[in-house]
């Protein structure tokens, strides 16, 4: 959800600056598959355009300026839906506010997986980008206010009882 700020270019992790295989590999494990789009080139289905990534089907897309953040975050949208909008997903999933939290916190625990990201990164690019949130911070919400969210992908069987996750899609 970019703010002013974002069009600035805060400093967040971007594609450019990780192991884009690890990246892919991550996301393959949910049958997603990550499209590079050239420099500047408009990123097809992305809601918030810019460099924001963009969801269309299983084809996750992306630049190397795109923020791994917003990578993440897509590709839980994917992850989150149910089947029947999945297979319709195109730009927006439409979440409610339940389901957008809870791929709020799975991305989180799924920055866990990739090198040189993490929880603590993922927190600040969150934070810098402005997600917004009733704690005011991401970690502030992750740690006191997202039982919902945890209890969600529990109930959904996305991740175990320990906030593991548990490498499925929602049915």
């Amino acid at each position: 959800m970019p703010t002013d700020q974002a069009s600035a270019g805060p400093p967040v992790l971007r594609l450019a600056d990780t192991d884009q295989e690890e990246v892919a590999r991550l996301l393959s494990r949910f049958g997603l598959s990550l499209l590079r789009c050239a420099d500047r080139q408009t990123i097809p289905g992305s809601y918030w355009g810019d460099d924001e990534a963009g969801l269309k089907g299983d084809r996750l897309y992306a630049r190397a300026d795109t923020p791994l953040h917003s990578i993440l975050h897509e590709a839980c949208h994917y992850i989150c839906v149910s089947a029947e909008r999945r297979r319709q997903l195109d730009t927006n999933a439409g979440s409610d506010e339940a389901e957008e939290n809870a791929v709020c916190y799975l991305q989180v625990l799924l920055a866990e997986q990739l090198a040189g990201m993490g929880r603590a990164r993922m927190f600040a690019d969150m934070d810098a980008w402005g997600y917004s949130f009733r704690l005011g911070s991401s970690r502030g919400w992750f740690e006191s206010d997202a039982g919902d969210a945890l209890a969600w992908l529990i109930e959904q069987q996305l991740i175990d009882d320990n906030a593991q996750p548990l490498w499925r899609l929602r049915r």
